[in-house]
């Protein structure tokens, strides 16, 4: 009886033994990261150890089952503690995310940049002598230009421009008051197209009007495409001419570009200048073709020698965008104000300026250009509308 008294006290202080080494082993990698709250997640705590007297008897070489050790395969890296020789990073406050790094500097990220309008004029215009031959030598000295009465600010570029590339626009009269001698102008007007339109460089469309405007063939460098457009053309009906130019400039000539830099962009009109039709007025027509900068020339098919109040229409689109009138005495000198036309398209010089004293108000301001040479007459637009702000 004394001897199983002796072995039950053994197995007692053998079961004290191995809870007191339990306690004093260092805590798994795995309790602390279960000890850190995550946003979202309930903490988790590790189980209590079981108390000395619900253990099983054991050996007192028994040691802890490998299964509470976890590998570093299974559980994430302990975190950094001062022991460590780290800084312990700061607890994260639940319902937070975690912080990440600071994003690294980008130094391609674009600052942010002021923009400053700075205003240029870009004047085209044409010289002749008094034989009304064009004059192609000018200098830049040789001119006196005034925007709104003042000498500009300063002049940017000066060159004669022979090459730049066309934008035109081909409107031909189709009312019965042309219709006697309508085969004859088609027939002008064609070889006209053919002679100035350079495949890939320039661009013409060609709009019919009588009482109403209709594009008969849209802007193209075909030859054939734009012939084809003047033969469809039949006459008839009442006369809208400024409404055709109106229309001419504001939607087919105002935003035209070519990716080879600056155009110039010119209507020619084939009219008797009478209007009976037009919704909008001839002041209405010319002010929108000063703000697309279209330059206008007509020819008149009025050719009984007498000018009419429609010739005079025709002067005053001319004479306020920069280009010139034509009055045939015959039918055959229709072909030769085509070619005139075309000489001139060719013979002009390009200025850039930027004006003094400039204000963004949307105004309209006068241009005056003239040269200081004797007999020399210049031509161009009388003026253009600031940009509005």
């Amino acid at each position: 009886m004394k001897t199983g008294l002796i072995v039950l006290q053994a197995a007692l202080l053998a079961g004290v033994a191995v809870a007191q080494n339990s306690a004093e082993l260092p805590s798994a990698p795995s309790a602390t990261i279960q000890q850190r709250t995550f946003p979202g997640a309930k903490p988790q705590t590790a189980p209590p150890p079981a108390a000395p007297s619900q253990a099983a008897p054991a050996e007192p070489t028994q040691q802890p089952a490998p299964a509470a050790q976890p590998t570093a395969q299974q559980q994430p890296a302990a975190p950094a503690t001062a022991a460590d020789g780290l800084k312990a990073p700061e607890p994260e406050a639940p319902g937070q995310p975690p912080q990440a790094d600071p994003a690294p500097v980008n130094d391609d990220v674009p600052i942010e940049t002021i923009v400053r309008t700075v205003s240029e004029v870009n004047l085209v215009f044409t010289a002749t002598d008094k034989h009304g031959r064009f004059v192609k030598d000018l200098k830049r000295d040789d001119l006196k230009i005034l925007d709104d009465n003042k000498p500009p600010a300063s002049i940017s570029s000066f060159a004669s421009q022979t090459d730049l590339p066309l934008r035109v626009g081909l409107l031909v009269d189709a009312s019965n008051s042309i219709r006697d001698r309508f085969r004859f102008e088609q027939e002008a007007a064609i070889e006209f197209l053919n002679q100035i339109v350079r495949h890939g460089a320039d661009q013409a469309f060609v709009l019919g009007f009588d009482s109403t405007a209709e594009i008969t063939q849209d802007f193209t460098d075909d030859q054939e495409k734009l012939s084809k457009g003047v033969r469809v053309l039949r006459p008839g009906g009442g006369t809208a001419l400024f409404d055709a130019i109106y229309h001419a400039c504001r939607d087919k000539l105002a935003s035209v570009t070519s990716r080879k830099g600056p155009v110039r962009r010119a209507i020619i009109i084939l009219s008797d200048g009478e209007d009976n039709q037009s919704r909008v007025t001839r002041e209405e027509a010319i002010d929108m073709a000063q703000r697309a900068e279209v330059t206008i020339y007509a020819i008149s098919t009025n050719i009984s020698g007498v000018k009419t109040r429609g010739d005079k229409v025709l002067e005053r689109f001319a004479e306020t965008t920069g280009g010139r009138v034509f009055f045939p005495y015959k039918l055959q000198d229709v072909a030769n104000a085509f070619h005139d036309i075309q000489d001139e398209l060719r013979s002009q010089y390009a200025v850039s300026y930027k004006p003094a004293d400039f204000v963004a108000d949307g105004r309209f301001r006068p241009i005056s250009i003239a040269a200081n040479l004797k007999n020399v007459k210049v031509r161009t637009r009388k003026g253009y509308y600031a940009p509005k702000q």
